[in-house]
């Protein structure tokens, strides 16, 4: 959890009149040696950082540091070097990165007050919002931590960054980047918040008090919220979700979250939907107890979804958005579902249970045949669905499927926006052998290790009518084993502003293509 996030701010005036712990000088690689601004900081310092950067051999490559001290020539108590790399590869998603570490380095060294100087002439092609917005969530995202359960003895003790200050000559680029540090602040708070409830303890978080966090998070930022509960869900003829729900004694939720961004009050533009199995223990087909640990977070799409809803309120975005949420635990007992079992889906159809740890898209047919009801025009779902999709991409990629071109095209657009990576692999027809039942209309899962991702994709097609849709299975990405960049070890929060700039790349669309300023 983040405790108290740094207060960011834009000042325009020149880096040597800062006054703060510890000043950030990016430099680019191959470029001048010290550019603006950092050559007026070498003059206040009477050529000391040109011998320093000489001595140490920093060339501005990439992720490299350099961490000089002023000794009383400057108002600031550390001075950082950070390297950007070469100017003509810098991207946002090189500058979250980069201010990401950097922020981190001076955490580690107790800095509290920190600036940063950012002049046009260092960043190559990106404009000064697109600079600010970048270092805002770099900074949000990579001082994020979750120690809540951990005692104050075995906390990380260095304290938390309070304030970073950007500082910038020029008045109206300063102006400009305000606005970017506001979208960057929404975007990755919402990430944070789908982090938090990732990494979460399944004996907190339930079905039902993911229910419960939804519906505090639609109070908040003014979004509607209702929860079916089992009665509900079976009056519905949702027996594929019940049928997973079955054997935990923790009774399952949908969660509908709603955003109304017009005064249209038709059906939704987009619908998201999320995976929300609080915990995953497999079922009566359970899972090796190695790693079993890390299956409190197969509630990752939900996770993503419930953090993109609250960043698309928190934006405006003029659409109307709305969220589908199956929370449910897949545990064994003697009221589980077995292998064999044959369950109906809302929409009448039936299904083989063959593996009762192929249980997501059991709950996301059923999801999807509510999305249905509510009119949706585009579905797009986020699920840690497949060890597959692992197999295929590691954790670099988020594996993605999609029934329309256009559709997937957008969301590839806000994945490159968001600096999280996408790769489409097929659904082919041929594929469609490995669904096929003897007994009934599907089997849940079929073909051994043959395209197991691939196969759990043309399963979700049958619930997904006429929709557009796209399937974003983030099974290798939603959690990372080391710290990287921006990524902490544990939760990442993928997707979550992929979402975000998704809406808001339909919201512009939609509005003939002229930007409102209140995203």
């Amino acid at each position: 959890m983040t405790p108290g996030p740094p207060r960011i701010t834009t000042v325009a005036q020149d880096a040597l009149a800062c006054r703060a712990d510890a000043l950030v000088l990016p430099v680019t690689e191959g470029g001048r040696l010290l550019p603006e601004p950092a050559r007026a900081v070498d003059t206040a310092l009477a050529g000391g950082m040109t011998t320093a950067i000489r001595r140490s051999a920093f060339r501005g490559k990439l992720s490299e540091r350099l961490l000089l001290h002023p000794m009383g020539r400057l108002a600031v108590e550390q001075l950082l070097l950070v390297g950007l790399g070469k100017a003509s590869e810098i991207t946002p998603d090189r500058v979250r990165l980069v201010t990401a570490e950097a922020l981190r380095h001076l955490r580690a060294i107790r800095a509290r007050t920190v600036a940063i100087a950012v002049h046009d002439a260092i960043w190559g092609p990106l404009g000064s919002e697109t600079v600010a917005q970048a270092i805002s969530e770099g900074a949000l995202l990579g001082l994020y931590r979750f120690d809540l359960y951990r005692g104050k003895q075995n906390r990380d003790r260095s304290p938390e960054i309070e304030s970073l200050a950007l500082h910038c000559p020029d008045r109206g680029a300063a102006r400009a980047m305000r606005h970017g540090i506001v979208v960057g602040g929404v975007l990755a708070k919402a990430t944070n918040l789908a982090r938090d409830l990732i990494n979460e303890p399944a004996n907190i978080l339930t079905p039902a008090e993911l229910a419960a966090r939804a519906k505090r998070v639609a109070r908040r930022y003014g979004l509607s919220a209702r929860v079916l509960d089992r009665g509900a869900m079976r009056r519905l003829g949702m027996r594929a979700l019940l049928g997973v729900a079955q054997g935990s004694a923790n009774p399952p939720q949908l969660i509908i979250l709603r955003h109304r961004g017009t005064d249209d009050p038709g059906k939704p533009a987009l619908v998201l939907v999320g995976k929300g199995v609080t915990f995953d223990a497999g079922g009566i087909s359970i899972k090796a107890s190695e790693g079993m640990e890390t299956m409190k977070g197969d509630m990752g799409g939900a996770a993503a979804v419930i953090g993109a809803m609250a960043g698309i309120a928190a934006l405006r975005v003029p659409l109307h958005v709305a969220a589908v949420i199956p929370a449910v635990e897949n545990m064994p007992s003697g009221t589980a579902q077995r292998p064999g079992d044959i369950v109906r889906a809302m929409d009448g159809t039936t299904i083989e249970v063959i593996n009762t740890d192929a249980e997501g898209r059991l709950i996301l047919a059923d999801a999807f045949c509510y999305a249905g009801r509510l009119g949706a025009k585009r579905l797009v779902d986020v699920a840690t669905l497949t060890g597959g999709v692992v197999v295929a991409l590691g954790s670099i990629r988020t594996g993605f499927f999609s029934n329309d071109r256009a559709l997937a095209e957008r969301v590839l657009a806000a994945g490159e926006a968001a600096g999280e990576k996408l790769w489409e692999l097929p659904l082919d027809d041929e594929y469609e052998e490995l669904l096929k039942s003897d007994c009934a209309d599907l089997k849940n899962t079929g073909g051994g290790k043959k395209a197991p991702a691939i196969g759990a994709a043309r399963f979700l097609k049958h619930f997904v009518g006429d929709t557009s849709w796209v399937h974003l299975d983030i099974q290798g990405t939603s959690l990372q084993e080391q710290e990287h960049g921006y990524q902490p070890k544990g939760a990442t929060g993928v997707m979550t502003r992929t979402l975000i700039h998704l809406a808001l790349n339909l919201a512009q669309n939609a509005s003939g293509g002229t930007r409102n300023r209140s995203w």
